[in-house]
């Protein structure tokens, strides 16, 4: 008998990357899962994957940028289960043109509305059923970048992911008198399809090196798995070969061998006018 037997988990973004290996994850601790995304196909794959394992799936596909959806699936899940125990907030999307040079008003709309009005929308659906049990855990995918602004991810996925670890903080604040816990997980580069978006491509050897979906996906199902009375309110996951790190270490070798060569440059001026 797994961890969560018994659990209702809603898991969003549950197509592809961490949110297909998070509901994996679940599911093989006994969670009854529930997967959600805008296309159904990659869903029922997920779900047969699960099913074939011998775990319980349930594809309700939606768009949850729109509020009426989202209230649609939590009603579902409330009148199929009566429950929902988890929730992994995961859905999220990034575009190509995401520098304030390129940035349009609909591209701010669809990152913000995608990564952060969400996350909100699904948070506000599940807290009524949880609240009535005293239990629950909200888990919500954010980013590195909602740690530290970055022009690599934009300035609109920044702002929304920074906005979804305030929102984590403030469910925590209060409903933990409700005995519900909420973790934001902040990850690194995770080799996952958004990375298609990015506006310099990705090599195969750069994704091997990254975090990838099963290591995100097992946290998220550590963070489920932990006992009522403990919360951990933020984590962070990187990849070991950082590559922010490893640009910064060249950049410090560069200015090492540019300074060593103008000062012996500066030496050999300096010796040959004593001539």
């Amino acid at each position: 008998m797994g961890k969560l037997t018994g659990k209702v988990a809603w898991v969003t973004g549950a197509g592809s990357g961490i949110g297909e290996a998070a509901a994996i994850a679940l599911a093989a601790e006994g969670a009854a899962v529930v997967l959600t995304g805008r296309r159904k196909e990659p869903l029922d794959t997920v779900a047969a994957t699960i099913r074939r394992a011998g775990g319980t799936a349930v594809v309700k596909p939606g768009d949850l940028m729109k509020a009426s959806a989202v209230t649609r699936i939590a009603a579902d899940i409330d009148k199929r289960f009566g429950r929902c125990d988890i929730l992994v907030n995961n859905a999220g999307l990034n575009i190509t043109e995401r520098s304030w040079a390129q940035l349009s008003p609909a591209g701010a709309e669809q990152v913000i509305d995608g990564n952060l009005s969400s996350a909100f929308y699904c948070s506000t659906a599940v807290l009524p059923m949880m609240r009535k049990r005293k239990d629950g855990v909200l888990i919500h995918t954010s980013s590195m970048a909602g740690r530290q602004a970055s022009l690599l991810s934009g300035p609109a996925y920044s702002a929304a992911k920074h906005g979804v670890v305030a929102m984590s903080a403030t469910i925590n604040m209060e409903e933990c008198v409700n005995g519900i816990r909420s973790c934001v997980v902040c990850p690194g580069e995770v080799a996952t399809p958004i990375l298609d978006k990015r506006p310099i491509p990705i090599t195969p050897e750069e994704r091997a090196r990254m975090a990838q979906s099963e290591d995100v996906g097992d946290l998220i199902r550590y963070v489920a798995c932990l006992p009522p009375h403990v919360v951990i309110n933020e984590v962070l996951i990187n990849p070991t070969w950082n590559r922010g790190y490893v640009a910064s270490l060249q950049r410090s070798a560069d200015e090492k061998a540019a300074k060593a060569k103008a000062m012996a440059k500066g030496k050999a001026k300096a010796k040959a006018g004593k001539k």
